[in-house]
């Protein structure tokens, strides 16, 4: 089984559901979310962790192996006394895919990989250590992409950010950058609070999608439609994209222009990747 063959590795839209709210699993994977993140972290309080785990354990049966490929779980963070419970449970149930939170050094990743070789690992960056080390983390092993914990990052760096979060835009640019480096997925954004603020929530999302990110977490199901419109590819763009790889074709690879400009292998991997998201083959 390679461990990247997951059906969130280029998703746009992630719901997190508690794990210690069973019955809305199945709500989550019916809310038109393309991946649902079941959150053993910051929804489960310190005395409901077991209970967690099990809720999990006991529901895993139930999911059918394409929705298994939809699905995440976010662990408690390395330096918790939380997180080997976390991976035994990982292993036990072969998950498909882990995000990592608080991630913030290569060892960490390579050794959640080398306990789960068949899992995908979302590392999420949200300390001043986890940037810092930003370009060794993209690049450890079984990477599938980045996301972003935007609010613990403000908290761990000690901002007071604006309602645009214009202090993170250096924060964002560099996890871009590290994912393009490291040749993974890009990365998915962090949360917006409100879950009411539908041009707060589009605005969030549209500004993800300019910067490079390839998709947004979300806290709830009133985000997922808003979400998944910002980051779905206008007419105009699947419109390019299709030129770009029929010119590809046409010229089997080689150099070629058009609309003036030179189609290389970046901007045909561009335009694979415009299709991809609107479901085109």
């Amino acid at each position: 089984m390679n461990p990247l063959d997951t059906a969130v590795g280029f998703s746009s839209s992630f719901l997190f559901v508690p794990a210690t709210r069973p019955e809305r699993f199945m709500k989550a994977l019916d809310s038109g979310a393309d991946g649902v993140i079941i959150d053993l972290e910051d929804a489960v309080g310190e005395d409901e962790k077991g209970q967690a785990r099990t809720a999990i354990r006991s529901a895993w049966p139930s999911f059918s192996p394409e929705q298994k490929r939809r699905l995440v779980i976010r662990s408690n963070s390395p330096g918790s006394h939380f997180y080997a419970a976390d991976l035994i449970l990982a292993q036990e149930l072969d998950i498909g895919c882990l995000l990592i939170p608080k991630s913030e050094s290569l060892d960490q990743i390579n050794g959640a990989a080398q306990i789960l070789p068949n899992t995908a690992i979302i590392p999420m960056i949200e300390t001043a250590l986890g940037l810092h080390r930003l370009d060794e983390i993209a690049n450890s092993e079984q990477v599938l992409r980045l996301a972003l914990g935007n609010l613990d990052l403000q908290a761990d760096l000690g901002m007071v950010c604006d309602p645009q979060e214009t202090e993170l835009q250096t924060a964002r640019f560099r996890i871009v950058l590290a994912s393009r480096l490291a040749q993974i997925a890009p990365p998915i954004d962090g949360v917006t609070p409100s879950t009411d603020d539908i041009e707060r929530i589009t605005d969030d999302a549209q500004r993800a999608k300019r910067m490079g990110f390839g998709g947004k977490l979300c806290i709830h199901p009133k985000q997922v439609g808003l979400v998944k419109a910002a980051f779905m590819p206008t007419a105009e763009e699947l419109s390019w994209a299709e030129r770009v790889i029929a010119a590809d074709k046409t010229s089997k690879g080689g150099a070629v222009k058009l609309d003036g400009r030179m189609i290389d292998r970046p901007v045909v991997l561009l335009a694979q990747r415009t299709l991809a998201i609107a479901g085109k083959p």
